[in-house]
């Protein structure tokens, strides 16, 4: 008897290496801990040009990009190595792994072109068009499709990025920040779903669900999120995140010029920014065109929106595992499968909750009210500007595997008539009017004393 219960104890304790998502909160918090201590000092950064690329990508650079993706290649393959409990797996990723991260390089190049970043077109767009541009136009051969590691680059971004999420910058704008986003979200969710389920007719409400979250809260954090929760598809996270990334480019250019045409002062500007455009680089992205302060209150808004990310996916998790029906078998993470009924337990919840959300919410946590007090803020500073180059190349890693691993005649199948776009256009129409009054209300002045 003692023998079995220590097994089974071994066993419920196994699936903590055996998970993508599990193996995310490790990998990022091995990120956050070597920059911490100081082990990682400085990521390769590659430089702005104009006209010479060569300007780009100097000698001297080299070297740490060589190390960087050999560094990033092992702990990868590791990780992917013992999810799939096999050797022979981790060398797979390995041979298709060089291929990603020099299409990621190249977008870093381009994206950094002065003019076409001044548009817009930042890594993250250049790494999705090459992934694009690949899977539809070549295809992409069997031997990269390991390497095409989306959600495990994506969701180890997403820890490391929670070092980012400071309580002392969040209480720079107190409540007022809060009311725009904080309560914009929620009604943007309900109104979306209950329009892509009751009036659209999709019969995928874990696509309905994907594309609210995203188009509501935060962009591709909120997609993924959502996404793990309902147990959505892969392509329905693509197709979601795709959608979001090109109306992104173009609220970027077009919103700037409507708060300057409106006549709105930075502070609302900032706030309308951060609460209706998907990503938060092109958050800040806009935000500089339009002033310093919008930029400010526009990033740290879509901050406090990613801190919705957590509460985001437990109520989707609620919801379909209270919603999917009798009999319904579900995979556990250590791979028992269970019936879902009516009444879900707690396990079964806490088996749809995102667990890469722990490490992101522990991330800003430790950092706000420990390494703080602890080391110093100038201190914490260089540090989370370590965690942020790794979050931004975690992040273009995940875009073009993203771009790779998507066709535009499966998305065109999903599309259905065309449905998840109109559902994100009167998604975002909507969420665009609510978070203009919301940001009147609250930095506006005619209510409340604005903070800037």
């Amino acid at each position: 008897m003692h023998d079995e219960m220590a097994a089974k104890k071994r066993f419920n304790l196994g699936f903590l290496f055996r998970t993508e998502d599990w193996w995310t909160v490790w990998l990022g918090a091995f990120l956050i801990v070597l920059a911490s201590v100081g082990v990682i000092t400085a990521v390769p950064r590659l430089k702005g040009w104009s006209t010479n690329i060569g300007d780009a990508l100097p000698l001297d650079l080299i070297p740490g990009l060589l190390a960087l993706g050999v560094f990033l290649a092992v702990i990868a393959a590791i990780a992917y190595g013992v999810i799939n409990r096999s050797s022979k797996e981790a060398g797979r990723f390995l041979i298709g792994f060089p291929v990603v991260f020099v299409l990621a390089v190249l977008a870093y190049v381009l994206g950094n072109q002065e003019t076409l970043k001044h548009y817009g077109f930042s890594d993250v767009i250049w790494a999705l068009v090459f992934g694009l541009i690949i899977s539809n136009v070549f295809g992409k051969p069997r031997w990269l499709v390991p390497a095409l590691q989306t959600e495990l680059f994506i969701k180890t971004g997403l820890v490391v990025m929670g070092a980012e999420l400071l309580f002392n910058r969040v209480m720079t704008l107190g409540f007022y920040g809060l009311g725009v986003a904080w309560t914009v979200p929620p009604l943007g969710l309900f109104f979306m779903y209950q329009y892509g389920v009751r009036r659209l007719k999709m019969r995928d409400k874990s696509l309905v669900a994907t594309i609210a979250a995203c188009t509501s809260v935060c962009g591709v954090s909120a997609a993924v999120a959502a996404g793990a929760a309902t147990k959505a598809k892969k392509e329905e996270i693509s197709m979601a995140v795709s959608i979001s990334l090109i109306f992104t480019v173009i609220s970027m250019v077009i919103q700037p010029v409507i708060i300057r045409w409106l006549g709105l002062t930075d502070a609302v500007g900032g706030a309308w920014i951060g609460g209706t455009i998907d990503s938060t680089g092109a958050v800040v992205v806009a935000g500089s065109m339009v002033g310093e302060k919008a930029m400010e209150v526009a990033a740290v808004i879509k901050m406090l929106q990613n801190l919705l990310i957590g509460a985001v996916a437990f109520v989707f998790a609620l919801v379909f595992a209270r919603h999917e029906g009798p009999g319904t078998q579900v995979e556990l993470d250590d791979g028992v499968e269970v019936t879902i009924g009516q009444r879900p337990k707690v396990s079964e919840i806490w088996t749809r909750m995102p667990k890469f959300v722990i490490g992101f919410v522990l991330a800003s946590l430790v950092f706000s009210f420990v390494l703080i007090p602890w080391l110093g803020q100038e201190r914490v500073d260089g540090i989370v500007s370590v965690t942020k180059n790794v979050k931004n190349w975690l992040f273009t890693l995940a875009f073009v595997s993203i771009g790779l691993d998507s066709r535009f005649s499966d998305m065109a199948k999903m599309a259905r008539g065309g449905k998840p776009v109109k559902l994100y256009i009167v998604g975002q129409t909507f969420n665009l009017a609510a978070t203009m009054i919301a940001a009147l209300i609250f930095f506006g002045g005619y209510f409340f004393a604005p903070p800037i």
